[in-house]
């Protein structure tokens, strides 16, 4: 069948490696995989001249731009500019059509902006470094305990001056508020003692849906952060949304405005009284009031508690006998053969696998994660996101 966008890349990993295995006629695993025996060819080459750098899509950018801006126009440009360090691709345009009002055509903002920094006369502001995308797809909610979702109300001021930051946590199913306390401290400890007691009293979820925010996520490989990997050592998926997007997590983020209608306009007076407040609103919410999306259901008439318990001791991430265990240095580092595989202070003391998948690939887990593939023969990992692969125990 055709190749999915999203796994494009495994997908023609896979189809190498299963060249390499001399196991099939080149026409037939090209018709397995979809693709002409033409493709199959330029991808062995491609391979085979680059690696897997060679598997990723290539530019189709053409050579030679027939609507390249003329160079005296490029001139005027970069002379305006000098004269006038400070000014943006707006305010040039502007200036250049008045000084300049024989000109009968003049490119574009954009462009003008793309020529500077060809020109190197904008300053590159350094990028921060991105979290990864979640390595979880999202799960459907269609049970109780099959998804929570976890977030931070938003820290406002309460009446004596004190910064109030209340912690949510909701059953995606039944719509429970299982939790709304406000925290000393947003950290990874504090955070971790609330969930631990959330747990203690309901049980597991199999996976639990946040923002990409701290303590949830990090910039570490696969944006694990400690809490997250505290999670998949239980057995349950981090789920994040996409940046700029808390609609993905819509059924939390309605909750939290009802939850601000009710408790947080006007502020409580104290700390003490504040949540005070959200205990009398969880109680209301959860067992009194009708929730429409739920046919006028309560949501504790909804909810059953997890089969999954809350384990008294967390036991040893183990894998399969094909997958080599390793552990996790205090460098961040890791060792598979030759090679040194850094993944942050997320990880460190905890023990990842590597399972190889063809003489050049190996595939790199964390419990159940996959956090990417490591390469062989060049000692980089490639990194793709949304992928899981779960392996039996």
């Amino acid at each position: 069948m055709p190749w999915k966008e999203s796994l494009v890349i495994e997908e023609r990993i896979k189809f190498i490696a299963a060249f390499k295995r001399e196991e099939w006629i080149f026409a037939d695993l090209c018709k397995e995989f979809g693709i002409s025996r033409k493709t199959g060819y330029k991808y062995l080459e491609r391979y085979e001249k680059e690696g897997i750098d060679g598997l990723k899509e290539k530019s189709r950018a053409p050579k030679v731009q027939p609507l390249e801006t003329p160079k005296h126009i490029v001139d005027l440009i970069i002379r305006m500019r000098e004269e006038h360090p400070s000014w943006g691709p707006r305010k040039l345009l502007w200036r250049l059509k008045v000084k300049y009002h024989r000109v009968k055509s003049w490119p574009s903002v954009t462009t003008i902006g793309n020529i500077l920094k060809r020109k190197g006369l904008v300053r590159q502001q350094p990028r921060r470094k991105k979290t990864p995308q979640s390595l979880f797809p999202f799960s459907d909610a269609i049970t109780p305990n099959d998804v929570w979702c976890a977030d931070f109300k938003g820290h406002f001021t309460v009446g004596d001056g004190m910064r109030c930051d209340p912690l949510t946590i909701t059953d995606a199913n039944s719509r429970l508020l299982l939790d709304c306390q406000i925290l000393k401290k947003t950290n990874t400890e504090s955070v971790k003692q609330a969930f631990e007691r959330v747990f203690k009293e309901y049980g597991l979820p199999l996976a639990i849906k946040t923002d990409n925010g701290s303590p949830f996520a990090s910039k570490a490989i696969g944006g694990l952060s400690k809490l997250s990997v505290w999670w998949l050592k239980l057995g349950i998926r981090p789920e994040r949304i996409e940046p700029g997007k808390p609609q993905q997590n819509g059924r939390h983020e309605r909750m939290h405005r009802t939850l601000k209608q009710e408790t947080a306009l006007p502020p409580r007076a104290s700390l003490e009284e504040q949540q005070q407040s959200f205990d009398r609103f969880k109680k209301e919410y959860n067992e009194i009031r009708p929730h429409e999306a739920l046919g006028y259901q309560t949501p504790a008439s909804v909810y059953i508690q997890s089969s999954r318990l809350f384990p008294s001791k967390l036991q040893e991430v183990a894998y399969p006998t094909h997958v080599v265990a390793e552990k996790v240095y205090e460098s961040g580092f890791s060792q598979y053969g030759p090679h040194r595989v850094f993944f942050g202070a997320p990880l460190i003391g905890e023990i990842v696998g590597f399972e190889e998948i063809s003489d050049r690939l190996c595939r790199i887990y964390f419990t159940n994660a996959v956090l990417g593939i490591l390469d062989l023969y060049t000692g980089k990992v490639l990194k793709y996101e949304k992928l899981t692969y779960n392996l039996s125990y």
